[in-house]
């Protein structure tokens, strides 16, 4: 959804629409689906592709209606931030019962998808991921310690598991790894969206890490945080997952990780952060892709 885009020129349905955050949505999903196709040996049958798809639809509406909930809590959050003051709720174009009604609705219908059409396992991971995000990151966490990310952030994780056990109806140690990779890569990618933005959380009363902590500290753990991340990514290879392909797009890509946190450290500035926090989607995103070819491929 395009913030510059007025409310009142956006249909009810649309303002429903980005109550979801279709651009986390999606990512949420991609990660889902590479937790699936690497959960099945070879090229999946058409029974299994069936199942993916399903699988897909119910996680992305429980995802979409943890994020409604969140943005139905935040909104006076919300308000005061630049970078969401658009969202429906912020602004009141939608009342908290039609927030919480639409949430409750897609977090139903996702359950019960995932619960008789994938398998049981799923749907309670899942609707335990919604209440790690929705209430303890969201109402607990997040207003209260300047470690919300790195805590709250098991749920963001959680993806690759919950499209192992749709495939699979148990979690193995592969859906594991890739969820360590999600949990060491969250801090760094959300820090540095918070340096630039750390007058809208100041503004806002939370206690995240460049408010509490102030720049430097914070820079520094963005740094710390993507040493650590090189070698979860390398966790996969190892453990026999992967091979070559894999481990050069994830040596490439953490090492330009390193690079844009190692430059941060080194000389702050507005811009530099913006493209550590863009490069940082680039480096998962790129990342799974690579995890899916390989599995193809070799």
């Amino acid at each position: 959804m395009n913030p510059t885009k007025t409310l009142t020129d956006m249909s009810r349905w649309q303002q429903y629409y980005a109550l979801t955050k279709p651009k986390v949505l999606q990512l949420i999903v991609f990660c889902a689906f590479i937790g699936m196709v690497l959960a099945v040996p070879g090229l999946p049958t058409l029974a299994e592709l069936q199942r993916m798809v399903i699988a897909c639809l119910g996680i992305w509406l429980v995802a979409g209606a943890a994020a409604a909930f969140n943005c139905l809590v935040e909104k006076t959050i919300d308000a005061n931030m630049k970078r969401t003051a658009w969202r429906p709720t912020a602004r009141g174009e939608l009342s908290d019962w039609q927030a919480l009604g639409f949430s409750a609705v897609l977090c139903g219908i996702g359950s019960m998808i995932l619960y008789w059409w994938v398998n049981p396992l799923t749907m309670w991971l899942t609707f335990a991921t919604f209440v790690g995000y929705a209430v303890i990151y969201t109402l607990v966490l997040k207003p209260l310690t300047p470690q919300n990310i790195v805590i709250g952030g098991a749920s963001g994780a959680m993806p690759p598991v919950l499209g192992w056990a749709a495939l699979t109806n148990h979690v193995g140690p592969e859906a594991l790894l890739l969820f360590l990779i999600i949990f060491v890569w969250t801090p760094p990618h959300f820090w540095a969206l918070s340096l630039y933005r750390v007058e809208d959380y100041r503004k806002a009363g939370l206690p995240m890490l460049p408010v509490t902590h102030g720049n430097r500290f914070t820079r520094l753990q963005i740094l710390l945080y993507t040493v650590l991340l090189f070698a979860a990514c390398l966790l996969p290879f190892a453990y026999g997952m992967s091979s070559w392909l894999y481990l050069a797009a994830a040596v490439v890509l953490s090492a330009g990780f390193f690079a844009y946190a190692w430059a941060l450290w080194g000389a702050y500035s507005e811009a530099l952060a913006r493209k550590t926090f863009r490069f940082s989607l680039v480096h998962l995103s790129v990342l799974f892709a690579a995890l899916l070819l390989d599995h193809y491929l070799f």
